[in-house]
């Protein structure tokens, strides 16, 4: 329900509440038919009551803006196998299957039979082939060894990798290949692309989906992105390889051996001569650049086609016509479009948003379907012909009635000296309504990752919109260690916690202090992930400056850290290695600078929040600092949501955080 309040005469007016962030559409997954004249995409939106968020599909016409009609379908996963025909993933029986359905609604069915849940699927160009992903278990130590024992809940590990971000790894996403009828019927029997028995995934987990996967236009090959390895191999490393498995023989290639890093994001050229993926260059490094390369498919000649492009290219697309690739990138701080030429190199900026950010797009030719969002405003859909003078035209509509009359937040965009005389973009976020000749709490915004860039983002998890319409200006620096702004500008923060970041982020917040519409005395801090280690830090080093502080999933002490992550190769990349390294300057610089040592000097009131089901930062760590800071006799509050992980996904629970956030800086801080 919308909240209001009275505005200085009197008269009701509304105002963004949390329970206003669970009202809004949720859009995603836009795509255009192939001859761009529809779309579709997915729309999701919280039951608050129900404590669960509901999804649909839709497809429109482009151009017609706010038209578009749900399909009378349950699933996920939808995309055009031709103009007319939409396929989908149907979750309306006993398992999750491949099914279709006309753009105009009729002829839905089912195209598969398979006795297990299919997670993603992709045609072949002729669609005579189908890849389908399926969870494959994996072996448990405990009912191989004690088969008797078929009632125990005990887990027996004798390897590393047992846990991953929200789940205990059971199971392993793997491709199968199945033939397809000239009826699209899916046959049942399936080849394991990665052979019988592996215990290797594809796509990559957490996060990853088909876009790990490409087949090639002769529809005999399929390139596909895999990590093969288990346990303590896979733990410490993130050298992801792309395989080239060719179907008339049964062979696999590695296309990338010997490189590195991550391999990912294969795609292959319209005339099936050339592959183009994201490579990261340092094995154990998630936030290395990702530079794009090709490679001849006949020769094997590799070609680095972004060599010195360094704004950390996204989603990758080949365009029709095969002379370029698409890509999003965030140069100086802010995702757009572009083109990139693959004989020259040469990079076109192709959507030109400097208050906005464009966050996904679907289209090869001169007609692109995008998202665009901001701090401002949630994500919609826009359309934009590539012709000289043409302007994106907005398609969806779905939030802008609920918006129409609240009061939006203003933002704006600083360049702020740091203490080593760069420049540094940071966003300064004024409540509703502002009045210069007030004086308001300001709170410093730490960003998470920490390799993420502070763009124009709008977040359900963390809403700058949400937190500044309770009346304070959010300042959020894009401080040191995040893409965007260079390689040299990301990587300086590894190894360095605590260092030249904890300053940038000073500075920012003791630069915007100094306008006469804030009040010094009224200074908070807030942050999640990274940015909830970054308040534990200044908790013990903020000087004073701070009179509250508000932590989500945060480490607390590097130590019980880099011995509960789950993926190894970021602490040993990041933090520089463990602990008991005494002879590496790095790593005890860093070991240094864990909070946990510096919780004599803590003196300010602290939130801590926290999921139980996050294996990346675990709860303990959050336990941990507020049993410190109860035990310094400081005041504290702590919210354990049991069932959430790394983000706060029920909406009930969202709306709790944003509540308990609320109450908590305005105890302190009005």
């Amino acid at each position: 329900m919308m909240m209001s309040n009275s505005s200085a005469q009197g008269a009701p007016t509304k105002s963004f509440t949390p329970e206003t962030l669970m009202e809004i559409y949720r859009i995603s997954g836009a795509e255009l038919s192939p001859s761009g004249n529809s779309y579709l995409y997915s729309r999701s939106l919280p039951d608050v009551r129900e404590n669960r968020i509901n999804s649909e599909v839709l497809v429109g016409t482009v151009g017609r803006t706010g038209d578009a009609r749900v399909l009378p379908i349950m699933g996920h996963s939808a995309t055009f196998l031709d103009d007319e025909t939409i396929a989908y993933i149907s979750t309306s029986g006993a398992h999750a299957q491949v099914a279709i359905i006309k753009v105009d609604g009729t002829g839905q069915r089912a195209l598969s039979d398979f006795a297990f849940d299919v997670t993603g699927f992709l045609f072949s160009p002729n669609r005579e082939r189908i890849v389908v992903i399926r969870e494959v278990e994996l072996p448990k130590i405990t009912q191989q060894e004690y088969p008797e024992l078929d009632k125990v809940s005990g887990r027996i590990m004798d390897d590393l990798m047992y846990k991953h971000w929200d789940v205990w790894v059971d199971y392993a996403p793997q491709p199968f290949l199945a033939e397809v009828s000239p009826s699209l019927e899916i046959s049942t029997d399936l080849t394991p692309i990665l052979g019988e028995g592996s215990l290797h995934e594809a796509p990559i987990m957490p996060f990853s989906g088909m876009e790990q996967f490409s087949w090639s236009p002769n529809n005999n090959q399929l390139v596909y992105s895999s990590k093969k390895k288990v346990g303590l191999d896979y733990a410490v490393s993130t050298n992801t390889d792309l395989y080239l498995y060719d179907i008339p023989t049964g062979e696999t290639t590695n296309l990338t051996e010997g490189m590195m890093g991550y391999d990912t994001n294969p795609i292959i050229s319209p005339d099936g001569r050339t592959l183009a993926w994201l490579s990261m260059e340092h094995d154990g490094y998630e936030a290395d650049l990702p530079r794009l390369f090709t490679v001849n498919l006949a020769t094997g000649e590799k070609r680095e086609l972004s060599s010195g492009y360094e704004y950390y290219m996204q989603q990758i697309a080949w365009t029709e016509d095969g002379t370029s690739i698409r890509f999003l990138a965030p140069e100086q701080g802010l995702p757009n479009l572009f083109d990139i030429e693959t004989q020259s190199g040469f990079v076109t900026r192709l959507t030109q948003y400097e208050m906005d950010d464009v966050t996904s797009f679907s289209g090869s030719g001169k007609r692109i379907i995008y998202g665009l969002q901001s701090m401002r405003h949630p994500t919609d859909l826009y359309v934009l012909d590539l012709q000289k003078g043409a302007q994106p035209v907005k398609l969806t509509i779905e939030n802008d009635a609920l918006l129409a009359d609240i009061p939006n937040i203003e933002v704006e965009k600083r360049w702020i000296t740091t203490t080593d005389g760069k420049q540094m973009l940071t966003w300064v976020v004024l409540p509703p309504n502002f009045d210069p000749e007030q004086k308001y709490p300001a709170i410093l915004y730490c960003q998470g990752g920490p390799q993420s860039t502070v763009s124009q983002f709008w977040s359900y998890r963390w809403n700058l919109r949400t937190f500044a319409s309770q009346g304070y200006i959010m300042v959020a620096p894009n401080r040191r260690g995040v893409p965007g702004f260079g390689k040299e500008w990301n990587e300086q923060i590894s190894r360095d916690w605590g260092g030249q970041n904890m300053k940038d982020l000073l500075t920012a917040i003791d630069v915007v202090a100094k306008e006469p519409y804030v009040d010094e005395e009224r200074l908070g801090a807030t942050g999640a992930s990274y940015g909830g280690y970054t308040v534990y830090w200044l908790a013990g080093h903020h000087e004073g400056r701070f009179k509250s502080f508000a932590a989500h999933a945060g480490i607390f002490n590097f130590d019980a850290q880099y011995l509960e992550t789950e993926e190894k190769f970021f602490a040993d990349w990041d933090m520089g290695g463990a602990y008991w390294d005494k002879d590496n300057p790095a790593v005890q610089h860093t070991y240094a600078n864990s909070p946990h040592l510096f919780v004599d000097k803590w003196d300010t009131p602290i939130l801590i929040t926290h999921g139980n089901r996050d294996y990346r930062i675990l709860a303990s760590q959050g336990m941990q600092a507020f049993d410190a800071a109860k035990l310094r006799g400081i005041p504290a509050r702590m919210l354990y949501f049991p069932d959430e992980n790394h983000w706060i996904l029920q909406p009930q629970n969202g709306v709790l955080f944003y509540k308990v956030w609320t109450e908590w800086m305005d105890r302190w801080l009005k």
